[in-house]
C-alpha cells in the first residue's frame, strides 16, 4: 500500500495509491498519514477501502512529506563502506547517529534552498524508516514488526556547515528543505525486503549515486534494535539510513550544488523525486 499526502504547505490532506496507479483522496477517512494512522491497525483497516470509492484527484497536486508531525528525524552516518572510503572515514565500530531539525522536511518536489553562505551543498538519497507502534529495547528479530513504512529521504548535507563549523552535524543537515520525504510510505507488505532495494540519484542528468541498500554496514533490523537501546522510537520518527556513494564531497574534484540545477532521485518500489535548487 503507498500512501501520501497532497495540497499546500501546512494544509495537506491524506491521499492513497489505487491498484491502477490513480492517486485518491483519503480526507475524512483518515486525518492524516501520521499519528494513530501508522499504527499496524489502522493500517489494517486501510487495506480494506475499495481505493476506487475515493475521490480521484486530477493531475498536477503538489505531493507534500509524505508523513506528517514528526517527532523526531534521526539519520545514520557513514553506513555504505564505499561511501565512508570516498569521503575519508573509516567504517565505524556501530553505527554513528545524529539528529535532523524537522524543519528540514518538506515535499518530495519542493525546491531545495541553497543556504546563504553556502559554498558546498551536497546531495544524498537514502532509504527511509518511518516508525509504526513506539519501541524502546527492541530485539532485532523484532524491529521490524515496529515499522510503519518506508520512503525517499533526501539528506542534503552542507558540507562546510557540517565538517568546518565547529560541533555536531546538525548544522549542516538542517536548513529548510534538507529532508525531503516522499513521495510515497510504502507499507512493509509491499518491501518484503528492504535490504534489496536499488537506489539513484542524479543532477542536470548526470547520475552520480548508484548502489543497492544491500551494502549498508548496519541493516535497516540492526538500526531499529541500536537505536531503540539509546531512547524510545515514537510513532510517526524517521530514521535515514545513510547514503551510497557518489556523493558531491567524494568526487574529484568535489563538486556541490548551485542555484539552478535540477536533482532527480528514487528508490525502486518507492517513487521519485525531483528537485529545482533556489538561493534561500
Amino acid at each position: 500500500m503507498k500512501l501520501f499526502r497532497h495540497g499546500a504547505p501546512g494544509a495537506e490532506r491524506p491521499g492513497l495509491v489505487a491498484p491502477d496507479g490513480s492517486h485518491r483522496d483519503l480526507t475524512g477517512i483518515i486525518a492524516d498519514v501520521a499519528g494513530p494512522a501508522l499504527l499496524s491497525s489502522d493500517l489494517q483497516k486501510l487495506r480494506g477501502i475499495d481505493a476506487f470509492s475515493l475521490p480521484a484527484l486530477a493531475p498536477g497536486f503538489r505531493f507534500g512529506p509524505c508523513v506528517g508531525h514528526v517527532p523526531k528525524f534521526i539519520c545514520v552516518g557513514l553506513n555504505y563502506a564505499d561511501h565512508a572510503a570516498e569521503t575519508g572515514a573509516t567504517v565505524p565500530p556501530e553505527p554513528v547517529l545524529f539528529m535532523k531539525g524537522v524543519n528540514a522536511i518538506c515535499g518530495p518536489n519542493d525546491d531545495l534552498e541553497i543556504p546563504r553562505g553556502s559554498t558546498k551543498t551536497d546531495w544524498e538519497v537514502e532509504l527511509g524508516v518511518v516508525i509504526g507502534a513506539p519501541v524502546k529495547y527492541v530485539s532485532e528479530a523484532d524491529a521490524l514488526s515496529h515499522v510503519a513504512g518506508y520512503c525517499i529521504v533526501h539528506d542534503v548535507s552542507e558540507r562546510a556547515f557540517q565538517m568546518e563549523r565547529q560541533g555536531q552535524w546538525v548544522k549542516g543537515k538542517s536548513h529548510d528543505s534538507f529532508g525531503p520525504i516522499g513521495p510515497y510510505l510504502v507499507t512493509p507488505e509491499d518491501v518484503p525486503n528492504p535490504q534489496a532495494l536499488d537506489l539513484w540519484l542524479e543532477v542536470d542528468g548526470h547520475r552520480y549515486q548508484q548502489g543497492n541498500t544491500r551494502t549498508m554496514v548496519y541493516g535497516v533490523a540492526h538500526l531499529i534494535a541500536y537505536i531503540s537501546q539509546f531512547m524510545t522510537l515514537q510513532t510517526g520518527d524517521i530514521i535515514s539510513t545513510g547514503t551510497p556513494p557518489g556523493v558531491g564531497l567524494g568526487q574529484t574534484p568535489p563538486v556541490y550544488l548551485r542555484a539552478g540545477q535540477e536533482v532527480r532521485l528514487g528508490i525502486n518500489g518507492l517513487g521519485e523525486q525531483r528537485q529545482r535548487t533556489v538561493p534561500a
